[in-house]
């Protein structure tokens, strides 16, 4: 059991039969009335955030939350296979599961599915890639003005905005959360 004035970053409870996260959290003492805890809480299964305001003495059940490192097999349709590198366990997941920083992911890459009470939830791809320019256009002399940039195709299909001077057949670092370039790898 956690109560609302234990709350933290990152503490995860249930609450209303969801599973929140709080994201941020202010303790209040107003000069008059009781205290209150601010919460701004993130819904882990859905991925919406609300903002909601408790009792510092209210209770809640702790809320687990698995992460299991797992191994991108292939796609079949819209149901993506992981391989668990322990047990060698082969498992789909739903294309509804995956989110859009996904494009970023290509075979035999280590994810991290999470789950709760083994109802999976989300799958959370690297945080960096390095991934192979297969098409870009020729970047040209004189268009440097103000960190100019064109759209290049990775090999995972993903487009994205890099500088000028990247060509075909490079290899790229990529911020995952962003889906920004950061540099040559």
């Amino acid at each position: 059991m956690v109560t609302a004035g234990d709350f933290r970053n990152g503490v995860t409870f249930e609450y209303e039969g969801n599973v929140l996260q709080v994201v941020e959290f202010q303790h209040v003492k107003p000069g008059k009335g009781a205290a209150f805890v601010r919460t701004k809480c993130k819904n882990v299964k859905t991925g919406s955030v609300v903002e909601r305001t408790f009792s510092p003495t209210e209770k809640f059940e702790n809320a687990q939350v698995d992460r299991r490192e797992m191994q991108y097999l292939y796609t079949d349709g819209d149901l993506y296979y992981f391989m668990d590198m322990e047990s060698y366990e082969q498992m789909p997941i739903g294309a509804d599961k995956l989110d859009d920083n996904f494009k970023f992911v290509k075979e035999e890459m280590m994810c991290k599915i999470v789950s709760y009470k083994g109802d999976i939830f989300a799958v959370e791809p690297p945080m960096f890639v390095e991934l192979e320019v297969t098409d870009t256009e020729p970047g040209f002399k004189g268009d440097t003005a103000q960190g100019a940039t064109k759209p290049a195709t990775l090999e995972t299909g993903a487009t994205i905005k890099v500088p000028l001077f990247i060509e075909i057949g490079e290899m790229l670092r990529i911020d995952t959360r962003t889906g920004e370039y950061l540099e040559r790898a």
